[in-house]
């Protein structure tokens, strides 16, 4: 199943329940949840206050991705009855492995992101410990940049890797996403799309979603 994970970080805080209550009726499936903290990445968002503050108003799951420094120390904040995926980042987690194991402890499915310019093969002995593969199809830390064509290659890779080794882990891809790039990337193997500024800066939000889940028809 192709899913749709429009990121917040691109919402509009002053009516973010309205918001996020646009795309769930228009049938969007997560929440993406993008965590910025200066230093890992040039930029501060929000943390787990403003995600917990959802609780409860939308049924859809969260997908909280972690753009920090030293995320074991506030995984914890984000485990809620409504968050599905916690992603980190492999550049932010010298013992990733153990990461990824503290995040399923907590019930949590775990994920492992990657920057534009870190290789597939630097996942090679966590594939099996990650539910979700997040490839970065922009550097992070600001919103509405545009989509890096080698993420393509990364996620066809992945998907080869899946099949090879017999995993299970799904693969997701952030940056840059639109209508117009949204078929090659599923193409390529990607079944979850994190799409801000297409979906959030829309004319019409609702109507934005739709054209999504309708090139995933």
């Amino acid at each position: 199943m192709i899913q749709l994970a429009p990121s917040i970080l691109s919402a509009d805080f002053s009516r973010l329940g309205e918001d996020v209550k646009k795309i769930e009726t228009a049938g969007a499936h997560l929440i993406h949840v993008d965590v910025m903290d200066g230093h890992f990445v040039p930029n501060i968002s929000y943390g787990a206050t403003v995600m917990k503050s959802l609780c409860g108003k939308t049924q859809m799951p969260f997908d909280v991705h972690l753009m920090i420094e030293n995320p074991d120390q506030y995984i914890g904040d984000f485990v809620t009855d409504q968050t599905e995926y916690i992603t980190v980042h492999q550049e932010a987690c010298p013992h990733i492995n153990r990461t990824l194991q503290h995040i399923r402890s907590l019930d949590v499915k775990p994920g492992v992101a990657i920057n534009p310019g870190t290789p597939v093969s630097a996942l090679d002995y966590v594939l099996e410990d990650a539910d979700l593969i997040l490839v970065m199809s922009v550097n992070p830390g600001f919103g509405g940049q545009k989509f890096i064509p080698s993420a393509l290659r990364k996620a066809q890779e992945l998907k080869v890797l899946r099949e090879k080794r017999g995993l299970n882990f799904r693969i997701e891809i952030d940056g840059g996403i639109n209508v117009t790039n949204a078929k090659s990337v599923i193409d390529a193997g990607v079944e979850i799309l994190v799409a801000g500024s297409s979906v959030f800066k829309a004319d019409d939000v609702p109507t934005r979603v739709k054209e999504f889940l309708e090139i995933f028809e």
